[in-house]
Parts: C-alpha cells; sequence; structure tokens
C-alpha cells in the first residue's frame, strides 16, 4: 500500500499542483476542504487516515494530530511562518518541519511598499471620495516619500528586499532585528524603541513567536510620530489590534496599512469603517508565480523526505526513533 500524504487545506481553488506531484511519484493524497478546518477535524483526519505526510496551509496541525499518527515523517507547511504546527510535537515525533522561506519575498515587500506609496498620495482616501461624488484636490494633504523615515521591523529576506526598494525613493531607512543578517549602506540598525519614535512609516515584517505576540502595543504605539503610518504584512497577532483602534481615535496613528489581524477573517466594525484603514484580505504572499512556486516547492520537499532524503528547509532536527 502506498503512503498517504494529507493535505490539510489550501488557499487557491484546486489541489491539482500539489496531487500531480505527489501522485507521480507513487504515493496517495488524501485533501481536507479548502477552507482551514478546526483543530479537531485535522485531529479526526489525522486519525483516519494515517498519513505519513502532512501538507497544510492554514490549518492547524495540533500536537493531538501529530500523536495521532504512527509512522509521521514530515510536516511540510505551504508557506513560511510556523506558528500554526506544533513544530516540538513533530520533532519529538521524529517527523521534520519544513516551510518554504523564500518563496514570496518579492510579492510582501511589494505589499508594504505599496502601502506606504498608497499613504502618501492619499490613493485609498482620494478613490473613496471621487466615488461618493467628491472632486477637492485643494482639500489634499499628501507627502513626498523621500523627505520621511521608514522603519523596518524584522530584518530577513523580506525586511532587506523591502529596504532596498524604499532606497530608491531615497527615504531614510530604519531596521531592527534581533539577530540582523547582512545591512546595505543604506539602512541602519537601531533598537526598537528608537525605530519607533524616529519612523513616520513603522513597517512590520517580524515572525509570529511567543516573544513578537503583540510586539506593537499601546505602549510602543504611543512612541510613534503623531499622524504616522502602521503597515503590518507580517502575522495578525504581532500587532494589538484594540491598540491600534484607539490609537486611530487619538489621532495617535494617521493610518494603517493591514494585511492581517489577529481575528482574521474577523474584522472589527470599527476597523472595516475607519476611513484611514487600509485593509487587504492576507495576500500580500500571493502572486500567479508566488502561488505556484509555493505549492511546487512544498509538495517536493514532501516527495523527497519520503524517498528518504533529506528536506532542502529544515526547521527542526527530529529526535531519532
Amino acid at each position: 500500500m502506498s503512503l498517504t500524504v494529507l493535505l490539510t487545506d489550501y488557499a487557491w481553488p484546486d489541489d491539482l499542483i500539489e496531487r500531480g506531484i505527489v501522485e507521480s511519484a507513487g504515493y496517495r493524497l488524501v485533501s481536507g476542504p479548502s477552507s482551514p478546518a478546526p483543530a479537531a477535524t485535522i485531529e479526526q483526519l489525522v486519525r483516519l487516515h494515517q498519513p505519513a505526510a502532512i501538507l497544510t496551509c492554514w490549518a492547524q496541525v495540533s500536537a493531538a494530530a501529530i500523536a495521532a499518527t504512527r509512522d509521521l515523517k514530515i510536516v511540510a507547511r505551504l508557506g513560511v511562518g510556523l506558528d500554526n504546527i506544533a513544530v516540538d510535537a513533530a520533532t519529538a515525533k521524529g517527523a521534520w518541519v519544513t516551510n518554504v522561506p523564500d518563496y514570496c519575498v518579492a510579492e510582501v515587500s511589494d505589499h508594504a511598499v505599496a502601502f506606504a506609496l498608497a499613504w502618501t498620495r492619499g490613493l485609498v482616501g482620494f478613490d473613496r471620495q471621487v466615488r461618493a461624488g467628491q472632486w477637492n484636490p485643494a482639500g489634499a494633504r499628501l507627502r513626498r516619500l523621500s523627505t520621511l523615515t521608514c522603519g523596518i521591523i524584522g530584518f530577513g529576506r523580506i525586511g532587506r528586499a523591502t529596504a532596498g526598494k524604499l532606497g530608491s525613493f531615497r527615504c531614510r531607512v530604519l531596521a531592527h532585528d534581533p539577530n540582523p543578517g547582512p545591512v546595505a549602506a543604506n539602512v541602519q540598525m537601531v533598537d526598537l524603541d528608537s525605530l519607533m519614535r524616529l519612523s513616520d512609516i513603522v513597517i512590520v515584517h517580524a515572525p509570529l513567536t511567543a516573544s513578537t505576540r503583540h510586539l506593537i502595543n499601546h505602549e510602543r504605539l504611543a512612541l510613534m510620530k503623531p499622524g504616522s503610518l502602521l503597515v503590518n504584512v507580517s502575522r495578525g497577532a504581532v500587532v494589538d489590534t484594540r491598540a491600534v483602534l484607539n490609537a486611530l481615535r487619538s489621532g495617535q496613528l494617521g493610518a494603517v496599512g493591514l494585511d492581517v489581524i489577529e481575528s482574521e477573517p474577523d474584522v472589527p466594525e470599527e476597523l472595516r469603517t475607519h476611513p484611514s484603514a487600509m485593509l487587504t484580505p492576507h495576500v500580500a504572499f500571493s502572486s500567479d508565480s508566488s502561488l505556484i512556486e509555493l505549492r511546487q516547492r512544498a509538495a517536493e520537499e514532501v516527495v523527497r523526505v519520503l524517498r528518504g532524503q533529506a528536506p532542502q528547509q529544515p526547521r527542526n532536527t527530529p529526535i531519532v526513533r
């Protein structure tokens, strides 16, 4: 009997790419619902199908799900972050955990810069006004990006790409990262509080971990220049939504650009209706090219491990059983 691969969920119209790669390698693919099901449902699917590999997009792969498998070899994330996978449980089980860390560097950095440009040029607000029958160019209060300071929180692959693109606009670029990699000449590394105080635009690229949950909170927003812009294209829970709403009400924040929200897909009504909120539905990673690359590479990683080879993008070191 061929080994089974469980695809828990997928944020695209079908599973054809994953199925083609897995089945052409001689394995069996079982797909769960396209939208992420509750953790208990994933656990039931695991108990039923006993997969040797799990491919997951957004669904929670819990410690209980991992414990329910007899011979799990890999949990492969169709994405970058690992906050929906019980990595420690997989490690103890002797299973690899992998991701695709660099498939959407161009897209997410483009999205971050797009929020910055939309704010400096007033694109979202003007679009709403014109559609409402208003034509008031004299009311424009716009900014020149080259005169502003942009702060980037999280200076990995995507943060460095964002810095490079902002550098082409000749603005001042600051960055903060507890473990920074290579730093370009146009970027100044600073501590987090200094970044918050000095920046006109703050862009969050930090991963979600225990130490970064609500990293951007009431206290840190209070450090920002009144009327500045906050952009989050990382994980929703890195930013405290209640703190953001309070800062928008007070004018401490002039605007926000949010691709992710900690309560997603539920968006608080006050945020949905706020004229200074630019919102997109967690799509910064997405493009025709990035999705094909993501799906191919994640599925190929599964096949590689099932054939007894080491993965190319391991995020853990499994305990040998």
